[in-house]
């Protein structure tokens, strides 16, 4: 395991600057982590330490978090232009082809990309994040996916501005979801997200990622209309912890329809934020991955 090196803007094409960790071998295949929400590149602290004995790790802060650029509208932060970020920091690290690893909404935009750049993407592996399209069939068809995804509806309302603005993300984060993750973390970790949680501006880009999803949390039951994409090409890891309060394990539900070269890692007793609750059996379950041939 290695010391993590401090994080470094890259800027991209798109017209955004991202704060980038990157540790490892500069000529060894290339590990591309994307996190998820609220949290930061550390979300991989775990990942990245272990893999950058053999691999070359990277890690961006994605648009709207830490020290990377936080565009003012909404639009913004669309999904395509998420993806078209990774695109744009693998192209300015000079990478062709690459493994992409996503959590939560790091997971989403991983889906998306994989979509997007299949010929780019040689492995994507997943942890706690369901696939756009089968979500969005989900949460018209399973009231108890809808129950659990109000929080989506939450963080749109317009209403919790003025809070943002003036306290920053937390005190929203703990009237939604209580203090369980927040007490599970490591004590400095806990501090560093209290800390970047305070500043509006971020915490306004943060919601901004919900706010530009087209994902839809219907009232009840509603016809889905959403297609599902053509089938993925590479393998594909999926990661679950399988006490996720927030994304049920139904979200599993489907996959192979996507994924042909699936495999399907369900982990008891873990909650959500699985990569760094239990960061060595998803450590496990991603070298064995990566390793297979």
């Amino acid at each position: 395991m290695i010391a993590l090196p401090d994080p470094k803007p890259i800027k991209l094409r798109t017209g955004v600057t991202l704060d980038v960790c990157e540790a490892g071998l500069q000529d060894a295949p290339a590990l591309i982590f994307l996190h998820g929400f609220p949290e930061s590149w550390r979300t991989w602290r775990h990942q990245i330490a272990h893999f950058a004995t053999h691999y070359r790790c990277i890690a961006p802060d994605q648009r709207g978090y830490g020290a990377s650029s936080k565009p003012a509208s909404v639009e913004d932060y669309a999904p395509e232009k998420l993806a078209g970020d990774v695109l744009a920091l693998a192209d300015a690290l000079g990478i062709e082809r690459f493994t992409l690893i996503g959590h939560d909404w790091g997971g989403m935009v991983a889906w998306l990309v994989a979509h997007i750049a299949p010929d780019r993407v040689s492995r994507l592996a997943i942890a706690n994040a369901p696939h756009p399209s089968l979500f969005q069939q989900l949460l018209c068809t399973d009231a108890a996916q809808r129950e659990a995804s109000a929080y989506i509806t939450a963080l749109r309302d317009p209403a919790i501005d003025e809070d943002l603005a003036a306290r920053g993300l937390a005190p929203t984060l703990l009237r939604l979801f209580g203090k369980g993750a927040l007490a599970a973390m490591e004590p400095e970790e806990r501090a560093h997200l209290l800390t970047r949680w305070q500043d509006g501006e971020a915490a306004r880009a943060m919601v901004n990622w919900y706010r530009a999803s087209p994902i839809v949390v219907p009232p009840g039951d509603a016809p889905s209309l959403t297609p599902l994409p053509a089938a993925l090409p590479m393998p594909v890891q999926v990661i679950w912890g399988m006490e996720d309060r927030d994304l049920l394990p139904a979200c599993l539900d489907g996959l192979e329809e996507v994924c042909p070269d699936l495999r399907i890692a369900r982990l008891p007793g873990v909650g959500h934020f699985s990569p760094w609750a239990a960061a060595e059996k998803v450590n496990e379950v991603l070298e064995g991955f990566l390793k297979e041939e």
